[in-house]
Protein backbone atom coordinates (compact mmCIF):
# COMPACT_ATOMS: atom_id res chain seq x y z
CA UNK A 1 0.00 0.00 0.00
CA UNK A 2 1.29 3.46 -0.95
CA UNK A 3 0.21 6.04 1.39
CA UNK A 4 -1.91 8.84 0.03
CA UNK A 5 -0.05 11.13 1.74
CA UNK A 6 3.05 10.17 0.12
CA UNK A 7 1.27 11.51 -3.36
CA UNK A 8 1.80 14.86 -4.45
CA UNK A 9 0.01 16.43 -7.78
CA UNK A 10 2.33 18.87 -10.07
CA UNK A 11 0.05 19.23 -12.87
CA UNK A 12 -3.13 17.17 -12.20
CA UNK A 13 -5.28 15.41 -14.78
CA UNK A 14 -6.47 12.30 -15.96
CA UNK A 15 -4.14 10.28 -17.49
CA UNK A 16 -4.76 8.66 -20.95
CA UNK A 17 -4.90 5.22 -21.64
CA UNK A 18 -2.52 5.33 -24.84
CA UNK A 19 0.98 5.87 -24.79
CA UNK A 20 3.47 4.87 -22.15
CA UNK A 21 3.52 5.98 -17.97
CA UNK A 22 6.97 7.44 -17.65
CA UNK A 23 9.12 7.16 -14.42
CA UNK A 24 11.12 9.74 -13.73
CA UNK A 25 14.11 8.57 -11.32
CA UNK A 26 15.83 11.38 -9.73
CA UNK A 27 16.24 10.75 -5.76
CA UNK A 28 15.29 7.70 -5.21
CA UNK A 29 17.56 5.11 -8.00
CA UNK A 30 16.92 1.84 -6.68
CA UNK A 31 14.49 -1.34 -7.15
CA UNK A 32 13.55 -1.74 -3.69
CA UNK A 33 11.02 0.21 -1.24
CA UNK A 34 10.41 2.80 -4.15
CA UNK A 35 7.45 4.10 -3.89
CA UNK A 36 7.71 6.02 -6.91
CA UNK A 37 8.56 3.21 -8.77
CA UNK A 38 5.64 0.81 -7.45
CA UNK A 39 3.20 3.65 -8.49
CA UNK A 40 4.17 3.96 -11.93
CA UNK A 41 4.24 -0.23 -11.75
CA UNK A 42 0.46 0.41 -10.95
CA UNK A 43 -0.68 3.07 -13.23
CA UNK A 44 0.86 1.42 -16.14
CA UNK A 45 -1.23 -1.77 -15.29
CA UNK A 46 -4.44 -0.41 -14.65
CA UNK A 47 -3.78 2.31 -17.88
CA UNK A 48 -2.58 -1.24 -19.86
CA UNK A 49 0.28 0.98 -21.29
CA UNK A 50 4.13 0.26 -21.31
CA UNK A 51 6.46 1.81 -18.68
CA UNK A 52 9.73 3.48 -19.36
CA UNK A 53 12.54 5.02 -16.67
CA UNK A 54 14.47 8.11 -17.19
CA UNK A 55 17.07 9.77 -15.07
CA UNK A 56 18.68 12.90 -16.46
CA UNK A 57 22.52 13.42 -15.66
CA UNK A 58 23.67 17.11 -15.00
CA UNK A 59 27.50 17.27 -15.02
CA UNK A 60 26.99 20.98 -13.98
CA UNK A 61 25.41 19.94 -10.71
CA UNK A 62 26.60 22.23 -7.89
CA UNK A 63 29.82 21.19 -6.26
CA UNK A 64 29.84 17.43 -7.55
CA UNK A 65 32.90 16.02 -8.53
CA UNK A 66 34.14 12.97 -10.17
CA UNK A 67 34.19 10.96 -6.53
CA UNK A 68 30.17 12.27 -6.45
CA UNK A 69 29.51 11.33 -10.06
CA UNK A 70 31.16 7.58 -9.87
CA UNK A 71 29.10 6.83 -6.69
CA UNK A 72 26.14 8.00 -8.18
CA UNK A 73 26.66 5.87 -11.64
CA UNK A 74 27.09 3.43 -10.21
CA UNK A 75 24.22 3.84 -8.76
CA UNK A 76 22.84 3.94 -12.17
CA UNK A 77 24.52 0.54 -13.40
CA UNK A 78 22.92 -0.58 -10.66
CA UNK A 79 19.53 0.36 -11.18
CA UNK A 80 19.60 -0.15 -14.64
CA UNK A 81 20.19 -4.23 -14.18
CA UNK A 82 17.18 -4.12 -11.73
CA UNK A 83 14.63 -2.67 -13.84
CA UNK A 84 15.49 -4.90 -16.15
CA UNK A 85 14.92 -7.68 -14.37
CA UNK A 86 11.37 -6.88 -14.29
CA UNK A 87 11.29 -5.72 -17.92
CA UNK A 88 11.68 -2.27 -17.24
CA UNK A 89 13.90 -0.21 -19.24
CA UNK A 90 15.73 2.91 -18.03
CA UNK A 91 17.47 5.39 -20.23
CA UNK A 92 20.31 7.73 -18.74
CA UNK A 93 20.62 11.21 -20.82
CA UNK A 94 22.75 14.11 -20.02
CA UNK A 95 21.47 17.21 -20.01
CA UNK A 96 19.45 20.19 -17.64
CA UNK A 97 16.78 17.66 -16.13
CA UNK A 98 13.33 19.52 -17.03
CA UNK A 99 14.42 19.65 -20.75
CA UNK A 100 15.42 16.04 -20.71
CA UNK A 101 12.38 14.53 -18.86
CA UNK A 102 10.30 17.22 -21.07
CA UNK A 103 11.77 15.28 -24.47
CA UNK A 104 11.36 12.20 -22.73
CA UNK A 105 7.67 12.15 -21.90
CA UNK A 106 6.97 13.23 -25.70
CA UNK A 107 3.60 10.60 -25.95
CA UNK A 108 3.66 9.95 -22.49
CA UNK A 109 -0.06 9.46 -20.96
CA UNK A 110 1.32 9.94 -17.39
CA UNK A 111 4.90 11.45 -15.77
CA UNK A 112 5.98 10.13 -11.77
CA UNK A 113 8.46 11.29 -10.33
CA UNK A 114 10.17 10.98 -6.82
CA UNK A 115 10.72 13.42 -4.33
CA UNK A 116 13.84 15.68 -2.90
CA UNK A 117 14.46 17.91 -0.23
CA UNK A 118 16.79 20.32 -2.02
CA UNK A 119 16.68 23.42 -3.81
CA UNK A 120 18.08 22.29 -7.04
CA UNK A 121 15.27 18.71 -7.58
CA UNK A 122 12.57 21.32 -6.09
CA UNK A 123 13.00 23.68 -8.91
CA UNK A 124 13.42 21.02 -11.92
CA UNK A 125 10.40 19.27 -10.83
CA UNK A 126 8.24 22.78 -10.23
CA UNK A 127 9.99 23.97 -14.01
CA UNK A 128 9.15 20.76 -15.74
CA UNK A 129 4.91 20.83 -14.07
CA UNK A 130 5.09 24.28 -16.21
CA UNK A 131 6.09 22.39 -19.37
CA UNK A 132 4.58 19.42 -19.27
CA UNK A 133 1.03 18.68 -21.11
CA UNK A 134 0.24 15.72 -18.99
CA UNK A 135 -0.92 14.77 -15.81
CA UNK A 136 2.42 14.65 -13.16
CA UNK A 137 2.98 13.46 -10.31
CA UNK A 138 5.05 13.47 -7.03
CA UNK A 139 5.44 9.92 -4.96
CA UNK A 140 7.52 10.54 -1.93
CA UNK A 141 10.41 7.93 -1.01
CA UNK A 142 13.42 9.10 0.83
CA UNK A 143 11.52 9.70 4.00
CA UNK A 144 9.84 7.25 6.20
CA UNK A 145 7.06 9.51 7.34
CA UNK A 146 6.16 12.37 4.64
CA UNK A 147 7.73 15.26 5.79
CA UNK A 148 4.52 17.26 5.95
CA UNK A 149 2.51 15.14 7.31
CA UNK A 150 4.80 15.37 10.48
CA UNK A 151 4.59 19.08 10.72
CA UNK A 152 4.10 22.22 9.01
CA UNK A 153 7.07 24.41 9.96
CA UNK A 154 10.36 24.61 11.06
CA UNK A 155 11.11 22.94 13.98
CA UNK A 156 13.61 23.68 16.85
CA UNK A 157 15.01 20.49 17.27
CA UNK A 158 14.80 16.81 17.67
CA UNK A 159 12.86 17.39 20.78
CA UNK A 160 9.51 19.08 18.92
CA UNK A 161 10.05 16.78 16.43
CA UNK A 162 10.23 13.80 17.92
CA UNK A 163 7.11 13.47 19.49
CA UNK A 164 5.27 14.33 16.19
CA UNK A 165 6.94 12.02 14.00
CA UNK A 166 6.30 8.99 16.73
CA UNK A 167 2.68 9.49 16.83
CA UNK A 168 2.44 8.88 13.57
CA UNK A 169 5.65 6.38 12.40
CA UNK A 170 3.82 3.06 12.76
CA UNK A 171 1.59 3.85 9.92
CA UNK A 172 3.72 4.26 7.75
CA UNK A 173 6.65 2.12 8.78
CA UNK A 174 5.32 -1.11 7.13
CA UNK A 175 6.59 -2.87 4.18
CA UNK A 176 6.13 -1.80 0.49
CA UNK A 177 4.15 -4.52 -1.80
CA UNK A 178 5.52 -5.02 -5.20
CA UNK A 179 3.25 -4.05 -8.38
CA UNK A 180 3.61 -6.65 -10.91
CA UNK A 181 2.45 -7.01 -13.97
CA UNK A 182 3.71 -4.27 -15.51
CA UNK A 183 4.83 -4.13 -19.19
CA UNK A 184 7.98 -2.20 -20.42
CA UNK A 185 8.37 0.23 -23.15
CA UNK A 186 9.04 -2.08 -26.28
CA UNK A 187 11.63 0.80 -28.04
CA UNK A 188 13.17 2.92 -25.32
CA UNK A 189 16.66 4.23 -26.01
CA UNK A 190 19.19 3.17 -22.95
CA UNK A 191 20.72 6.25 -23.33
CA UNK A 192 24.48 6.77 -21.86
CA UNK A 193 26.37 3.79 -21.37
CA UNK A 194 26.65 2.97 -17.74
CA UNK A 195 28.51 -0.41 -17.14
CA UNK A 196 31.42 1.08 -16.78
CA UNK A 197 31.23 4.56 -14.20
CA UNK A 198 34.60 5.37 -13.36
CA UNK A 199 35.14 5.12 -17.90
CA UNK A 200 31.70 7.55 -18.17
CA UNK A 201 33.26 9.89 -15.81
CA UNK A 202 35.94 10.99 -17.75
CA UNK A 203 34.00 10.96 -21.01
CA UNK A 204 31.59 13.57 -18.80
CA UNK A 205 34.62 15.81 -18.43
CA UNK A 206 33.43 16.35 -14.64
CA UNK A 207 36.30 18.05 -12.27
CA UNK A 208 38.24 15.40 -11.57
CA UNK A 209 40.53 16.77 -8.86
CA UNK A 210 38.88 14.43 -6.41
CA UNK A 211 39.37 10.92 -6.96
CA UNK A 212 36.62 8.11 -6.19
CA UNK A 213 36.47 7.06 -2.23
CA UNK A 214 36.80 4.15 -0.58
CA UNK A 215 33.43 2.77 -1.21
CA UNK A 216 31.32 1.51 -3.93
CA UNK A 217 27.84 2.92 -4.66
CA UNK A 218 24.94 0.84 -5.82
CA UNK A 219 22.09 -0.72 -4.31
CA UNK A 220 23.75 -4.28 -4.53
CA UNK A 221 26.55 -2.59 -2.24
CA UNK A 222 23.79 -0.96 0.17
CA UNK A 223 21.76 -4.05 0.89
CA UNK A 224 25.57 -6.10 1.47
CA UNK A 225 26.22 -3.40 3.68
CA UNK A 226 23.03 -3.26 5.71
CA UNK A 227 22.86 -6.79 5.93
CA UNK A 228 26.36 -6.85 7.80
CA UNK A 229 25.21 -3.86 9.70
CA UNK A 230 22.43 -4.78 11.12
CA UNK A 231 23.54 -9.18 12.16
CA UNK A 232 27.01 -7.96 13.25
CA UNK A 233 27.06 -4.42 14.46
CA UNK A 234 23.93 -3.02 15.37
CA UNK A 235 23.73 -4.76 18.70
CA UNK A 236 26.41 -2.89 20.13
CA UNK A 237 25.70 0.11 18.12
CA UNK A 238 24.97 2.61 20.76
CA UNK A 239 28.47 2.22 21.98
CA UNK A 240 30.38 1.08 18.58
CA UNK A 241 29.33 4.10 16.42
CA UNK A 242 31.47 6.40 19.32
CA UNK A 243 34.69 4.95 18.63
CA UNK A 244 36.52 5.85 14.94
CA UNK A 245 39.45 3.47 15.66
CA UNK A 246 36.38 0.38 15.12
CA UNK A 247 34.10 -0.49 12.48
CA UNK A 248 31.29 0.28 14.44
CA UNK A 249 29.17 2.63 12.35
CA UNK A 250 26.28 1.69 9.50
CA UNK A 251 28.50 3.56 6.98
CA UNK A 252 24.34 4.06 5.22
CA UNK A 253 25.04 7.54 4.98
CA UNK A 254 26.11 7.79 1.16
CA UNK A 255 23.77 5.29 0.32
CA UNK A 256 20.82 6.86 2.10
CA UNK A 257 22.27 10.62 0.10
CA UNK A 258 21.94 8.90 -3.45
CA UNK A 259 18.75 7.10 -2.57
CA UNK A 260 20.68 3.27 -3.35
CA UNK A 261 18.99 2.13 0.17
CA UNK A 262 15.36 3.21 1.28
CA UNK A 263 15.22 4.12 5.04
CA UNK A 264 12.26 1.96 4.92
CA UNK A 265 14.17 -0.77 3.81
CA UNK A 266 16.88 -0.36 6.39
CA UNK A 267 14.61 0.71 9.61
CA UNK A 268 12.50 -2.74 9.30
CA UNK A 269 15.44 -4.77 8.36
CA UNK A 270 16.50 -3.32 11.97
CA UNK A 271 13.49 -3.98 13.31
CA UNK A 272 13.36 -7.52 12.11
CA UNK A 273 17.51 -8.15 13.05
CA UNK A 274 16.84 -6.93 16.75
CA UNK A 275 15.36 -8.01 19.83
CA UNK A 276 15.36 -4.55 20.85
CA UNK A 277 17.68 -2.42 23.03
CA UNK A 278 19.69 0.80 23.12
CA UNK A 279 21.59 -0.63 19.92
CA UNK A 280 18.15 -0.25 18.07
CA UNK A 281 16.86 2.90 19.61
CA UNK A 282 20.16 4.69 18.95
CA UNK A 283 20.11 3.57 14.83
CA UNK A 284 15.90 4.24 14.70
CA UNK A 285 16.86 8.11 16.58
CA UNK A 286 19.52 8.88 13.62
CA UNK A 287 17.46 7.37 10.60
CA UNK A 288 14.48 8.51 10.96
CA UNK A 289 14.41 11.11 13.76
CA UNK A 290 17.47 13.16 13.43
CA UNK A 291 17.72 12.65 9.14
CA UNK A 292 14.06 13.89 9.09
CA UNK A 293 15.21 16.76 10.83
CA UNK A 294 17.38 17.80 8.48
CA UNK A 295 14.79 17.64 6.05
CA UNK A 296 12.72 19.48 8.02
CA UNK A 297 15.01 22.29 8.40
CA UNK A 298 15.68 22.26 4.12
CA UNK A 299 12.10 21.99 3.42
CA UNK A 300 11.11 24.95 5.46
CA UNK A 301 14.30 27.67 5.54
CA UNK A 302 14.74 29.06 2.25
CA UNK A 303 18.59 30.04 3.73
CA UNK A 304 19.24 26.07 4.67
CA UNK A 305 22.65 26.42 2.76
CA UNK A 306 23.59 30.09 3.57
CA UNK A 307 24.66 31.40 7.34
CA UNK A 308 21.38 33.68 7.41
CA UNK A 309 19.73 30.37 7.39
CA UNK A 310 21.09 29.84 11.36
CA UNK A 311 19.14 31.12 14.42
CA UNK A 312 19.10 34.45 14.91
CA UNK A 313 20.32 34.20 18.86
CA UNK A 314 23.45 31.81 17.10
CA UNK A 315 24.44 34.59 14.65
CA UNK A 316 23.97 37.09 16.99
CA UNK A 317 26.41 35.85 19.73
CA UNK A 318 28.54 34.54 17.00
CA UNK A 319 28.85 38.38 15.47
CA UNK A 320 28.98 39.63 18.91
CA UNK A 321 32.71 37.86 19.57
CA UNK A 322 33.71 38.31 15.92
CA UNK A 323 36.43 40.38 16.64
CA UNK A 324 37.86 38.01 19.56
CA UNK A 325 41.51 37.47 19.43
CA UNK A 326 41.67 33.46 17.05
CA UNK A 327 44.50 31.56 18.83
CA UNK A 328 44.85 30.50 15.29
CA UNK A 329 44.46 31.75 11.72
CA UNK A 330 44.15 29.48 9.08
CA UNK A 331 43.39 29.90 5.51
CA UNK A 332 40.95 27.51 3.42
CA UNK A 333 43.82 26.00 1.51
CA UNK A 334 45.63 25.08 4.99
CA UNK A 335 42.81 23.65 6.08
CA UNK A 336 41.93 21.73 2.51
CA UNK A 337 45.43 20.34 3.21
CA UNK A 338 45.52 19.34 6.63
CA UNK A 339 48.02 21.64 7.60
CA UNK A 340 47.20 22.65 11.43
CA UNK A 341 48.73 22.39 14.76
CA UNK A 342 46.20 19.90 15.92
CA UNK A 343 47.02 16.32 15.17
CA UNK A 344 43.00 14.81 15.86
CA UNK A 345 41.67 17.41 13.38
CA UNK A 346 44.38 16.92 10.35
CA UNK A 347 43.34 12.97 10.82
CA UNK A 348 39.70 13.45 10.68
CA UNK A 349 40.25 16.14 7.10
CA UNK A 350 42.50 13.27 5.82
CA UNK A 351 39.85 10.67 6.59
CA UNK A 352 37.60 12.64 4.71
CA UNK A 353 39.60 13.07 1.71
CA UNK A 354 41.13 9.62 1.30
CA UNK A 355 38.14 7.84 1.72
CA UNK A 356 35.13 10.29 1.16
CA UNK A 357 33.48 9.74 4.77
CA UNK A 358 33.80 11.24 8.52
CA UNK A 359 33.76 9.20 11.44
CA UNK A 360 30.53 10.90 13.29
CA UNK A 361 32.80 11.14 16.97
CA UNK A 362 34.66 13.67 14.65
CA UNK A 363 32.56 15.82 12.50
CA UNK A 364 31.55 18.21 15.25
CA UNK A 365 35.37 18.76 16.86
CA UNK A 366 35.98 19.16 12.90
CA UNK A 367 33.43 21.92 12.26
CA UNK A 368 34.19 23.95 15.93
CA UNK A 369 37.61 24.00 15.48
CA UNK A 370 37.13 25.74 11.95
CA UNK A 371 35.08 28.44 13.84
CA UNK A 372 37.50 28.59 16.31
CA UNK A 373 40.42 29.31 13.11
CA UNK A 374 39.02 31.33 10.73
CA UNK A 375 38.56 35.15 10.97
CA UNK A 376 34.96 35.48 11.03
CA UNK A 377 31.84 33.14 11.46
CA UNK A 378 30.36 33.71 7.92
CA UNK A 379 33.78 32.50 6.81
CA UNK A 380 33.52 29.92 8.83
CA UNK A 381 30.72 28.50 7.93
CA UNK A 382 31.58 28.68 4.22
CA UNK A 383 34.86 26.51 4.41
CA UNK A 384 33.09 24.54 6.63
CA UNK A 385 30.64 23.59 3.81
CA UNK A 386 33.03 23.91 1.14
CA UNK A 387 35.04 21.40 2.78
CA UNK A 388 32.23 19.29 3.72
CA UNK A 389 30.80 18.86 0.27
CA UNK A 390 33.73 18.71 -1.71
CA UNK A 391 35.23 15.59 0.16
CA UNK A 392 32.05 13.72 1.59
CA UNK A 393 30.20 10.85 -0.75
CA UNK A 394 27.75 12.48 1.66
CA UNK A 395 27.71 16.05 0.92
CA UNK A 396 25.57 17.81 -0.79
CA UNK A 397 22.67 16.63 1.53
CA UNK A 398 19.87 17.87 3.55
CA UNK A 399 22.08 16.06 6.43
CA UNK A 400 25.20 17.91 5.43
CA UNK A 401 23.18 21.26 5.76
CA UNK A 402 21.67 20.66 9.25
CA UNK A 403 25.45 18.96 10.42
CA UNK A 404 27.06 22.04 9.15
CA UNK A 405 24.04 24.26 10.53
CA UNK A 406 24.47 22.22 13.77
CA UNK A 407 28.30 23.60 14.38
CA UNK A 408 26.94 27.32 14.41
CA UNK A 409 23.66 26.42 16.72
CA UNK A 410 21.19 24.99 14.72
CA UNK A 411 19.23 22.85 16.43
CA UNK A 412 20.66 23.54 19.67
CA UNK A 413 20.79 25.74 22.80
CA UNK A 414 22.68 28.67 24.47
CA UNK A 415 25.72 27.05 26.54
CA UNK A 416 27.95 28.62 28.49
CA UNK A 417 29.41 31.91 27.30
CA UNK A 418 33.07 31.58 26.16
CA UNK A 419 35.69 33.85 23.69
CA UNK A 420 35.01 33.35 19.70
CA UNK A 421 31.50 30.89 20.39
CA UNK A 422 29.74 33.04 22.94
CA UNK A 423 26.96 30.90 23.63
CA UNK A 424 27.35 28.59 21.17
CA UNK A 425 28.35 24.74 22.33
CA UNK A 426 32.37 24.53 22.34
CA UNK A 427 34.60 21.26 22.04
CA UNK A 428 37.78 20.94 22.93
CA UNK A 429 40.55 17.75 21.73
CA UNK A 430 39.84 17.15 26.01
CA UNK A 431 36.60 15.63 25.32
CA UNK A 432 38.05 13.56 22.08
CA UNK A 433 40.64 11.61 24.58
CA UNK A 434 38.01 11.18 27.27
CA UNK A 435 35.84 9.50 24.68
CA UNK A 436 37.93 7.13 22.35
CA UNK A 437 42.01 6.87 21.70
CA UNK A 438 42.38 9.97 19.93
CA UNK A 439 46.07 9.37 20.09
CA UNK A 440 45.61 6.22 17.84
CA UNK A 441 43.16 7.61 15.80
CA UNK A 442 45.88 10.42 14.82
CA UNK A 443 48.34 8.21 14.01
CA UNK A 444 46.33 5.63 11.72
CA UNK A 445 45.71 9.14 9.73
CA UNK A 446 48.80 10.82 9.96
CA UNK A 447 50.73 11.74 6.74
CA UNK A 448 53.84 9.19 6.51
CA UNK A 449 52.84 7.41 9.57
CA UNK A 450 54.84 10.11 12.05
CA UNK A 451 52.71 12.78 13.88
CA UNK A 452 53.11 14.87 16.87
CA UNK A 453 50.86 14.25 19.85
CA UNK A 454 50.43 17.02 22.44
Amino acid sequence: MIQPERVAWLRSGEPGREGFVLLWVQSSARTRDNHALEYAAGEARRLGVPLAAVFALNPAYPEANARHFQYLLEGLRDLRAGLAARGIPLSVRVGDPPEVVREAARGASLVVTDRGYLRPGRQWRASLAGRLEVPFVQVESDAVVPIRVVSQKQEVGARTLRPKLQRVLERFLVPLEVQEGAKGHPDWDPGLDVSDPARTVRALGVDGSVPPGEEEGGEGKALARLSHFVIHLLPSYDAGRRDPNVDGGSRLSAYLHYGHLSPLTAALAARECSDGGPGLDTFLEEMIVRRELSFNFCEFNPAYDRYEGLPAWARATLEAHAADPRPHLYTREELDAAATHDPYWNAAQREMVRTGRMHNALRMYWGKKILEWTATPQEAYATALFLNNRYQLDGRDANSYAGVGWIFGLHDRPWARRPIFGTVRYLAASGLRRKFDADGYARRWAEGGHVELP
